[in-house]
Protein backbone atom coordinates (compact mmCIF):
# COMPACT_ATOMS: atom_id res chain seq x y z
CA UNK A 1 0.00 0.00 0.00
CA UNK A 2 2.80 2.37 0.43
CA UNK A 3 3.86 2.10 -3.26
CA UNK A 4 0.23 2.64 -3.80
CA UNK A 5 0.23 5.72 -1.68
CA UNK A 6 3.82 7.26 -2.82
CA UNK A 7 2.41 6.20 -6.56
CA UNK A 8 -0.57 8.96 -5.72
CA UNK A 9 1.28 11.55 -3.78
CA UNK A 10 3.56 11.98 -7.12
CA UNK A 11 0.38 12.24 -8.91
CA UNK A 12 -0.82 15.25 -7.15
CA UNK A 13 2.32 16.96 -7.49
CA UNK A 14 2.24 15.84 -11.10
CA UNK A 15 -1.19 16.96 -11.75
CA UNK A 16 -0.01 20.66 -10.16
CA UNK A 17 2.79 20.52 -12.62
CA UNK A 18 0.97 19.74 -15.37
CA UNK A 19 -1.38 22.50 -14.42
CA UNK A 20 -1.85 24.69 -17.97
CA UNK A 21 -0.42 22.05 -19.55
CA UNK A 22 -1.88 23.40 -22.37
CA UNK A 23 -2.65 27.10 -22.23
CA UNK A 24 -4.57 28.77 -25.35
CA UNK A 25 -8.35 29.68 -23.85
CA UNK A 26 -10.14 27.20 -25.82
CA UNK A 27 -13.50 27.52 -26.00
CA UNK A 28 -15.17 25.46 -23.52
CA UNK A 29 -18.68 23.73 -24.00
CA UNK A 30 -22.03 25.49 -23.75
CA UNK A 31 -22.10 26.23 -19.32
CA UNK A 32 -19.29 25.10 -18.47
CA UNK A 33 -18.60 24.53 -14.72
CA UNK A 34 -15.86 27.00 -14.01
CA UNK A 35 -12.53 25.69 -13.79
CA UNK A 36 -9.63 26.96 -10.92
CA UNK A 37 -7.73 29.64 -11.52
CA UNK A 38 -4.37 28.16 -13.26
CA UNK A 39 -1.36 28.42 -11.36
CA UNK A 40 1.79 28.84 -12.57
CA UNK A 41 5.27 30.61 -12.12
CA UNK A 42 5.93 32.94 -15.07
CA UNK A 43 7.14 36.38 -14.22
CA UNK A 44 7.27 38.00 -17.91
CA UNK A 45 6.58 36.57 -21.25
CA UNK A 46 8.61 33.92 -22.52
CA UNK A 47 11.25 34.93 -24.69
CA UNK A 48 11.02 33.08 -28.29
CA UNK A 49 12.47 29.86 -28.17
CA UNK A 50 14.44 27.16 -30.39
CA UNK A 51 15.59 24.88 -27.81
CA UNK A 52 13.15 23.29 -25.38
CA UNK A 53 13.13 20.65 -22.46
CA UNK A 54 10.21 18.88 -20.79
CA UNK A 55 10.59 17.78 -17.42
CA UNK A 56 7.10 16.35 -17.94
CA UNK A 57 5.88 13.35 -20.24
CA UNK A 58 2.70 16.16 -21.00
CA UNK A 59 3.93 19.27 -21.67
CA UNK A 60 6.76 16.84 -23.80
CA UNK A 61 3.97 15.92 -25.86
CA UNK A 62 2.23 19.01 -26.60
CA UNK A 63 5.74 20.58 -27.82
CA UNK A 64 6.34 17.66 -30.04
CA UNK A 65 2.43 17.90 -31.65
CA UNK A 66 3.23 22.05 -32.02
CA UNK A 67 6.50 21.58 -33.38
CA UNK A 68 8.85 18.58 -32.64
CA UNK A 69 11.85 20.27 -33.95
CA UNK A 70 11.89 22.91 -30.88
CA UNK A 71 12.28 19.84 -28.01
CA UNK A 72 15.87 18.93 -27.41
CA UNK A 73 15.20 17.30 -24.04
CA UNK A 74 13.00 14.93 -21.80
CA UNK A 75 12.38 12.93 -18.89
CA UNK A 76 12.22 9.36 -18.35
CA UNK A 77 8.66 9.33 -18.56
CA UNK A 78 7.29 5.71 -18.15
CA UNK A 79 4.89 7.24 -20.83
CA UNK A 80 7.57 8.61 -23.07
CA UNK A 81 9.84 5.51 -22.95
CA UNK A 82 7.09 3.50 -24.47
CA UNK A 83 5.94 6.15 -27.38
CA UNK A 84 8.48 5.55 -30.50
CA UNK A 85 8.22 9.72 -31.56
CA UNK A 86 10.26 10.22 -28.21
CA UNK A 87 13.29 7.57 -28.47
CA UNK A 88 15.97 9.28 -29.90
CA UNK A 89 15.38 12.61 -27.48
CA UNK A 90 17.96 12.57 -24.74
CA UNK A 91 17.08 12.07 -21.26
CA UNK A 92 17.99 14.39 -18.45
CA UNK A 93 16.66 12.48 -16.16
CA UNK A 94 15.44 8.57 -15.15
CA UNK A 95 11.77 7.93 -13.73
CA UNK A 96 10.85 9.35 -10.54
CA UNK A 97 14.43 11.03 -9.97
CA UNK A 98 15.15 14.23 -10.41
CA UNK A 99 16.44 16.11 -13.37
CA UNK A 100 20.17 15.51 -14.06
CA UNK A 101 20.91 19.69 -14.05
CA UNK A 102 24.77 18.80 -15.62
CA UNK A 103 22.56 17.22 -19.03
CA UNK A 104 20.17 19.93 -19.02
CA UNK A 105 22.63 22.29 -18.91
CA UNK A 106 25.18 20.82 -21.77
CA UNK A 107 21.63 20.21 -24.07
CA UNK A 108 22.13 24.26 -23.95
CA UNK A 109 18.33 25.02 -23.10
CA UNK A 110 16.93 28.38 -24.23
CA UNK A 111 13.78 27.11 -22.05
CA UNK A 112 13.24 24.40 -19.73
CA UNK A 113 9.55 23.46 -18.58
CA UNK A 114 8.58 21.83 -14.89
CA UNK A 115 6.28 20.73 -12.52
CA UNK A 116 4.58 23.08 -9.74
CA UNK A 117 5.88 21.54 -6.73
CA UNK A 118 7.65 18.76 -8.26
CA UNK A 119 10.75 20.25 -9.84
CA UNK A 120 10.93 23.13 -7.80
CA UNK A 121 14.38 23.32 -6.92
CA UNK A 122 15.93 22.24 -10.61
CA UNK A 123 13.87 25.24 -12.02
CA UNK A 124 15.53 27.42 -9.42
CA UNK A 125 18.87 26.11 -10.20
CA UNK A 126 18.70 26.94 -13.90
CA UNK A 127 17.04 29.55 -13.08
CA UNK A 128 20.29 30.92 -11.24
CA UNK A 129 22.13 30.16 -14.13
CA UNK A 130 20.71 32.10 -16.49
CA UNK A 131 18.36 29.49 -18.19
CA UNK A 132 14.83 30.68 -19.35
CA UNK A 133 11.86 28.30 -17.25
CA UNK A 134 8.70 28.05 -16.87
CA UNK A 135 7.05 25.73 -13.96
CA UNK A 136 3.17 25.19 -14.37
CA UNK A 137 0.57 22.98 -12.79
CA UNK A 138 -2.03 21.01 -14.35
CA UNK A 139 -4.98 20.57 -12.45
CA UNK A 140 -8.24 21.84 -14.51
CA UNK A 141 -9.18 21.76 -18.09
CA UNK A 142 -8.44 25.67 -18.54
CA UNK A 143 -4.58 24.92 -17.02
CA UNK A 144 -4.40 22.75 -20.09
CA UNK A 145 -5.36 24.70 -22.82
CA UNK A 146 -3.41 27.38 -20.77
CA UNK A 147 0.09 25.84 -21.02
CA UNK A 148 -0.70 24.70 -24.76
CA UNK A 149 -1.49 28.30 -25.83
CA UNK A 150 1.88 29.35 -23.23
CA UNK A 151 4.08 27.20 -25.12
CA UNK A 152 2.71 28.07 -28.64
CA UNK A 153 3.69 31.41 -28.00
CA UNK A 154 7.35 30.77 -26.49
CA UNK A 155 8.21 28.66 -30.07
CA UNK A 156 5.89 30.84 -32.36
CA UNK A 157 3.57 28.26 -33.52
CA UNK A 158 -0.13 28.67 -34.31
CA UNK A 159 -1.91 26.46 -30.95
CA UNK A 160 -5.34 26.39 -33.14
CA UNK A 161 -5.37 22.94 -34.26
CA UNK A 162 -4.10 21.46 -31.19
CA UNK A 163 -6.65 23.22 -29.22
CA UNK A 164 -9.49 22.34 -31.93
CA UNK A 165 -8.51 18.56 -30.90
CA UNK A 166 -8.92 18.68 -27.23
CA UNK A 167 -12.66 20.34 -27.98
CA UNK A 168 -13.28 17.25 -29.94
CA UNK A 169 -12.89 14.97 -26.16
CA UNK A 170 -15.67 16.84 -24.11
CA UNK A 171 -19.15 16.45 -24.30
CA UNK A 172 -21.16 19.59 -25.29
CA UNK A 173 -24.77 18.47 -23.96
CA UNK A 174 -26.08 20.13 -20.72
CA UNK A 175 -27.20 17.53 -19.25
CA UNK A 176 -26.46 16.70 -15.66
CA UNK A 177 -24.75 13.24 -15.64
CA UNK A 178 -25.46 10.37 -12.23
CA UNK A 179 -23.78 11.01 -8.93
CA UNK A 180 -20.37 9.59 -8.97
CA UNK A 181 -17.05 8.94 -6.44
CA UNK A 182 -13.48 8.38 -8.58
CA UNK A 183 -11.60 6.09 -5.67
CA UNK A 184 -7.74 6.36 -6.10
CA UNK A 185 -7.04 3.88 -3.08
CA UNK A 186 -8.47 1.62 -0.71
CA UNK A 187 -6.68 2.30 2.75
CA UNK A 188 -7.12 5.29 3.06
CA UNK A 189 -10.20 5.51 0.68
CA UNK A 190 -9.34 8.65 -0.90
CA UNK A 191 -11.14 10.72 -3.96
CA UNK A 192 -10.95 13.83 -5.98
CA UNK A 193 -12.75 16.80 -5.27
CA UNK A 194 -13.27 19.58 -7.63
CA UNK A 195 -9.69 21.05 -7.11
CA UNK A 196 -7.93 18.43 -8.55
CA UNK A 197 -7.24 17.28 -12.34
CA UNK A 198 -10.05 13.87 -11.64
CA UNK A 199 -12.66 16.10 -9.85
CA UNK A 200 -12.37 19.14 -13.16
CA UNK A 201 -12.53 16.40 -15.77
CA UNK A 202 -15.56 15.08 -14.00
CA UNK A 203 -17.31 18.18 -13.92
CA UNK A 204 -16.59 19.25 -17.95
CA UNK A 205 -18.78 16.38 -18.61
CA UNK A 206 -21.14 17.37 -15.63
CA UNK A 207 -20.65 14.34 -13.94
CA UNK A 208 -21.93 15.00 -10.66
CA UNK A 209 -18.49 14.30 -8.92
CA UNK A 210 -19.90 13.47 -4.79
CA UNK A 211 -17.55 14.89 -3.31
CA UNK A 212 -16.90 18.26 -5.86
CA UNK A 213 -17.36 21.00 -2.39
CA UNK A 214 -15.73 18.72 0.54
CA UNK A 215 -12.77 20.41 1.70
CA UNK A 216 -9.57 18.27 1.95
CA UNK A 217 -8.21 17.10 5.14
CA UNK A 218 -4.96 15.15 2.79
CA UNK A 219 -1.71 15.82 2.67
CA UNK A 220 -2.67 15.88 -1.07
CA UNK A 221 -4.36 18.81 -2.27
CA UNK A 222 -7.09 18.24 -4.38
CA UNK A 223 -7.70 14.80 -2.39
CA UNK A 224 -10.01 13.76 0.42
CA UNK A 225 -9.94 10.93 2.81
CA UNK A 226 -13.34 9.43 3.68
CA UNK A 227 -14.30 6.70 6.07
CA UNK A 228 -16.66 4.12 5.44
CA UNK A 229 -19.28 6.10 7.11
CA UNK A 230 -19.08 8.54 4.45
CA UNK A 231 -18.95 6.62 1.81
CA UNK A 232 -21.82 5.27 2.62
CA UNK A 233 -23.65 8.75 3.48
CA UNK A 234 -22.52 9.80 0.00
CA UNK A 235 -23.86 6.80 -1.91
CA UNK A 236 -23.12 7.45 -5.42
CA UNK A 237 -24.87 6.22 -8.46
CA UNK A 238 -21.66 5.38 -9.61
CA UNK A 239 -17.93 4.39 -8.80
CA UNK A 240 -14.51 4.58 -10.84
CA UNK A 241 -12.10 2.87 -9.48
CA UNK A 242 -8.26 3.67 -10.51
CA UNK A 243 -5.93 0.60 -11.85
CA UNK A 244 -4.07 0.18 -8.52
CA UNK A 245 -1.46 -2.87 -8.28
CA UNK A 246 -2.33 -6.23 -8.63
CA UNK A 247 -5.24 -7.74 -6.03
CA UNK A 248 -6.41 -3.71 -4.52
CA UNK A 249 -9.12 -3.76 -6.73
CA UNK A 250 -10.48 -7.32 -5.36
CA UNK A 251 -9.81 -6.15 -2.09
CA UNK A 252 -11.97 -3.13 -1.71
CA UNK A 253 -14.88 -5.08 -2.96
CA UNK A 254 -14.32 -7.47 0.67
CA UNK A 255 -14.86 -4.28 2.39
CA UNK A 256 -18.35 -4.85 4.71
CA UNK A 257 -19.52 -1.49 3.20
CA UNK A 258 -18.88 -2.54 -0.52
CA UNK A 259 -21.90 -4.42 -1.29
CA UNK A 260 -24.24 -1.87 0.81
CA UNK A 261 -23.52 0.92 -2.34
CA UNK A 262 -26.13 1.38 -4.56
CA UNK A 263 -23.03 1.58 -7.19
CA UNK A 264 -22.58 -1.65 -6.48
CA UNK A 265 -25.56 -2.70 -6.38
CA UNK A 266 -26.30 -1.78 -9.72
CA UNK A 267 -23.68 -2.71 -11.18
CA UNK A 268 -22.32 0.32 -11.95
CA UNK A 269 -18.54 0.22 -10.80
CA UNK A 270 -15.83 1.23 -13.85
CA UNK A 271 -12.47 0.18 -14.15
CA UNK A 272 -10.25 3.59 -15.40
CA UNK A 273 -6.33 3.82 -16.14
CA UNK A 274 -3.79 6.13 -13.75
CA UNK A 275 -2.66 8.26 -16.43
CA UNK A 276 -5.54 10.36 -18.29
CA UNK A 277 -8.04 10.24 -14.90
CA UNK A 278 -5.74 11.20 -12.33
CA UNK A 279 -2.38 12.37 -13.86
CA UNK A 280 -3.65 14.04 -17.38
CA UNK A 281 0.31 12.20 -18.69
CA UNK A 282 -0.10 12.92 -22.47
CA UNK A 283 -2.92 13.82 -24.71
CA UNK A 284 -3.58 10.26 -25.90
CA UNK A 285 -4.10 9.32 -22.58
CA UNK A 286 -6.83 12.40 -21.85
CA UNK A 287 -8.63 11.37 -24.79
CA UNK A 288 -8.46 7.77 -23.75
CA UNK A 289 -10.23 9.31 -20.69
CA UNK A 290 -12.43 11.52 -22.22
CA UNK A 291 -13.71 8.27 -24.12
CA UNK A 292 -14.32 6.09 -21.68
CA UNK A 293 -16.21 9.22 -19.52
CA UNK A 294 -18.65 9.51 -22.45
CA UNK A 295 -18.59 5.46 -22.80
CA UNK A 296 -19.48 4.33 -19.11
CA UNK A 297 -21.19 7.69 -17.72
CA UNK A 298 -22.59 10.25 -20.09
CA UNK A 299 -24.08 7.06 -22.42
CA UNK A 300 -25.64 5.24 -19.38
CA UNK A 301 -26.85 8.66 -17.53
Amino acid sequence: MRILLRRYYSIALLLSMLVLAACGQAQLPSNPTPSAVPSVSLDRPLKPSARVISLTSLSADILYRLDKTKLVGISGSKLLSQDPNFAKLPRVSEERTPPNLEKIVALKPDLVIGAVGFHDSAIAKLKSLGIQTLLWEVDSWRSLTDLTQTLADAIQVDPTPLLKQYKTFLDATPTQRASTLVLVSRQPLMSPNKKSWAGDLLAQFRVKNVVADLQSNSPIRGYITLSPEKLLEANPDAIVLVNAPAGEIEKIETEPFWNKLRATQAQRVYTFDYYGLVNPGSIDAIQKACDRLKQVLVAKS
